[in-house]
Parts: C-alpha cells; structure tokens; sequence
C-alpha cells in the first residue's frame, strides 16, 4: 500500500555532509508528519528530526544547528540535510511518516528500511 525509499547514505570523513532522502508512494491521502530517526549498534532508535506539513520542526539537541530538514510536499519527500558530521553521527538512518491512505480514514506510522550513514577518517 505505501513505501517509503531511502537513498543518499553513505562513508564521510568528520567534518563533512552528506543529504539523505525519503519518498512515499502509494495509496496516500495525505502526510502528516515526516521524519528521520536512528540507531546506532547497541543504542535505541532515536528521533534525528521532525516536520510537519506545516512546516513546524523538532530537532535532537545533538544536531541542532547541524542538521535541516526538510519536504518538499508535491514529490511526498522528505529530506535530512546533515553538515559538520562527526563520528557520533554513524547510524542507521530510517525516515518515518505518518500518512492517512485510501479516503483518509486510516492513519498510521510508516517507516523506511534504512541506510547506513558512517562519519570516519
């Protein structure tokens, strides 16, 4: 029914930037909130950042400032802009959305299936 795709992972040294992406597609009413979590190996998922479709965000202290998100709400993607990475940046980064599908009666979380963002010299 929906999907959401991932792309723009990848190796960087510190200091550098890398851009994420996340599509949804599929039996989609609308989009609600948008997002991107992670989890580093043997940590907890956690919230990177949020937007609504209003535009409203949340950010992790840990990458405020550092990081933007963003959407562009026609192509149903999201975005994670991420600058000055640092080692503690590696995870896997999953995109989350909340969408209603069909007639827009039913909502729920959707998640994508991750990509590997590594910072290392």
């Amino acid at each position: 029914q929906v999907q959401l795709v991932e792309s723009g992972g990848g190796l960087v040294q510190p200091g550098g930037s890398l851009r994420l992406s996340c599509a949804a597609s599929g039996s989609i009413f609308s989009i609600s909130v948008m997002g991107w979590y992670r989890q580093a190996p043997g940590r907890q998922r956690e919230l990177v950042a949020t937007m609504r479709s209003s535009g409203s965000t949340i950010y992790a202290d840990s990458v405020r400032g550092r990081f933007t998100i963003f959407r562009d709400n026609a192509k149903n993607t999201v975005y994670l802009q991420m600058n000055s990475l640092k080692p503690g940046d590696t995870a896997v980064y999953y995109c989350k959305a909340v969408i209603a599908i069909g007639t827009g009666t039913v909502k729920a979380d959707y998640w994508g299936q991750g990509t590997q963002v590594t910072v290392s010299s």
